[in-house]
């Protein structure tokens, strides 16, 4: 099996200079969202010409490791999950040499709200429900516990979270529509109750949010309500 330093090598020979593009990108928060960016500003933040910035996004995009849909006023872009494979990869290789041992997990602190009540009906899509229980091991509640971050460590560990492989959930179709993928990585709330985040490739929040899942009912375990302060220990 080759090395994290190995793929990380054969990543960066992928991209060449792209990889500053392509991680100035993810920077703006690409990784979980479609962000809108003009050509003149990913110049600036990369210290180059506008033209360049404009053909690094076609090769990018040619490459397969972001979508862009041009605009009136810019691109609309997202990172593929090859392209943040790239960075996971450089990642994993720069972290493991400047650090003497990968963190075995992250702690996120966020605040109970109450989310657009969608959780429920994903949750028990079957394509879904069979993924948890496989993988999880447990029989999630029909809902998720949702957080709100503000704090700027706890913020940067979310973040962190798009760059570990975690356990695939894969996408599937049903009942007329397709049901995107996602990966998920097991955790403990409060230091003392199982529970997984969930990280949807495709989602309607953006990193500032944690969507967490149990096998049983955490808002009556806990005696939560909004804006309960929440502890996450997210293992890796």
């Amino acid at each position: 099996m080759p090395s994290s330093a190995d793929r990380a090598l054969r990543a960066w020979k992928k991209v060449g200079k792209m990889f500053f593009t392509l991680l100035a990108l993810a920077e703006e928060g690409t990784c979980t969202q479609e962000v809108e960016i003009t050509t003149s500003d990913l110049a600036r933040k990369i210290g180059s010409s506008q033209q360049t910035a404009s053909r690094h996004l076609i090769e990018l995009e040619k490459a397969g490791l972001i979508t862009r849909a041009v605009t009136r006023r810019g691109c609309r872009i997202r990172l593929t999950e090859q392209g943040i494979g790239v960075l996971r990869d450089v990642y994993t290789s720069l972290k493991k040499a400047l650090e003497p041992a990968l963190p075995t997990y992250l702690v996120i602190k966020g605040t109970v709200f109450t989310g657009l009540g969608e959780g429920a009906y994903y949750v028990t899509r079957e394509g879904y429900r069979r993924q948890f229980v496989e993988k999880l091991g447990f029989e999630p509640y029909p809902g998720t516990l949702n957080l709100r971050i503000t704090d700027p460590e706890s913020l940067r560990a979310r973040r962190e979270l798009d760059y570990y492989p975690g356990i695939e959930i894969k996408g599937f179709e049903a009942e007329g529509r397709t049901f995107g993928a996602g990966k998920c990585f097991r955790a403990l709330v409060n230091d003392e109750i199982e529970a997984a985040v969930v990280i949807a490739y495709r989602s309607h929040y953006g990193p500032s949010v944690l969507e967490v899942i149990s096998p049983v009912y955490l808002r009556g375990k806990l005696g939560l309500k909004d804006g309960d302060e929440v502890k996450v220990k997210v293992f890796l």
